[in-house]
């Protein structure tokens, strides 16, 4: 059974239910009630989002894997790879686009994150916001919609959480500041423990507004 993202609470229902709680004054940018009704954090199973485009975390082949990228494949069917052995693989920090198949999506980024080396942290950094950005900018150019991430690089690429959900939380802020085709961005995460660190960050980047 499929989840709308109509049926997601978003960060304003979330901050006005007590679900957030706004801790300290570390907010990064002004309050913008529109955009905290834009935002959300799940924990569910990103293959069985209804959204117009879901974020695969992929590797270089885009052909499979383990982890959420074997799950969307493994959903999405045999005509997903079929589409994904056209596209010549991807860099790190690329994202390509295919449909979604028997996803309930219509689109699939799929987007290679960076592994994580802390002597290479400035260039994972950059690589894993452009990861974030350029599925923003796919989601737009397909005609914006509803776009939900995976937590990129955060499994087995290694990627610190805290670090890796500030550079999310931060590259989304910087887009819809600046576009209103994204309708929703959804951060799926799979654990307790991620989704908490989502929850916990999010007033720096998505402050409430006053009737929070």
């Amino acid at each position: 059974m499929s989840t709308s993202p109509s049926d997601i609470p978003t960060l304003f229902d979330l901050y006005s239910s007590g679900a957030i709680k706004e801790e300290g004054s570390g907010a990064r940018y002004g309050v913008d009630e529109a955009i905290i009704k834009r935002v959300s954090i799940w924990r569910g199973d990103i293959t069985k989002l209804e959204a117009d485009m879901i974020v695969n975390a992929a590797n270089s082949s885009l052909l499979g894997g383990g982890g959420v990228d074997g799950a969307i494949h493994r959903a999405a069917g045999g005509e997903l790879l079929d589409e994904c052995e056209g596209l010549g693989g991807a860099k790190t920090g690329e994202t390509k686009i295919t449909k979604g198949y028997k996803l309930p999506s219509k689109w699939v980024a799929h987007t290679v994150g960076p592994i994580y080396s802390s002597s290479r942290k400035e260039k994972c950094a950059e690589q894993l916001k452009s990861c974030y950005s350029t599925s923003l900018e796919l989601c737009k150019s397909h005609g914006g919609g509803s776009i939900g991430f995976s937590s990129i690089s955060t499994g087995v690429y290694g990627y610190p959480i805290k670090d890796a959900t500030r550079i999310a939380l931060d590259t989304t802020r910087r887009f819809l500041e600046n576009d209103d085709t994204v309708t929703r961005v959804i951060y799926v995460v799979f654990s307790a423990k991620d989704e908490e660190v989502y929850k916990s960050l999010a007033p720096e980047y998505f402050p409430p507004s006053a009737g929070n």
